[in-house]
């Protein structure tokens, strides 16, 4: 077999953000488009399994997976040194189209309509802000949600945008 050369350097220095999001291969560009234009972050570590920042909330039957996937993280955080902990979430804008439902959400909550989901999400986002010292240490924190519109738009909104400088 072959070796193939890439023509890059590997760095050393360690990036000091922690990005947890869905493993759905549909948002991939758009993740890394709006993490580079809108947030400026360009190399970061990266953390990706079904559900995303929803993978660490306990909502749903899967509390287990969820309390070991918050132990994962802050492994990272406390190994690599992270600085900043982005979790994402996904699913339908409001109106938008049912198969844009986070697959993961689908499982652990598939008697929810679309909107229920939305509603599930943020109440994990308020779940998580309590409890956050389990998975993201002193690392400042930045929750955002991927939004598929009824035209097949991608949106992000805001859920949850430590100030720069707050430190836990």
């Amino acid at each position: 077999m072959e070796t193939l050369a890439l023509g890059m350097r590997w760095e050393s220095e360690r990036p000091h953000v922690l990005v947890a999001a869905c493993s759905d291969g549909r948002l991939q560009e758009a993740t890394d488009s709006f993490l580079s234009r809108a947030l400026g972050v360009r190399q970061y570590d990266r953390l990706y399994l079904p559900g995303g920042g929803g993978a660490l909330s306990a909502s749903g039957s899967d509390f287990m997976r969820a309390a070991e996937v918050r132990r994962e993280c802050r492994f990272l955080i406390e190994a690599h040194g992270v600085e900043h902990l982005i979790l994402l979430f996904h699913g339908p804008a409001a109106g938008g189209p049912a198969e844009a439902v986070c697959a993961d959400y689908r499982r652990k909550h598939s008697w929810q309509r679309p909107d229920q989901v939305r509603a599930q999400q943020e109440a994990d986002v308020r779940d998580l802000l309590g409890r956050r010292a389990e998975f993201s240490g002193g690392a400042r924190l930045s929750v955002y949600r991927f939004e598929v519109t009824a035209a097949g738009g991608l949106q992000v909104a805001p859920l949850h945008v430590d100030e720069p400088a707050l430190r836990r």
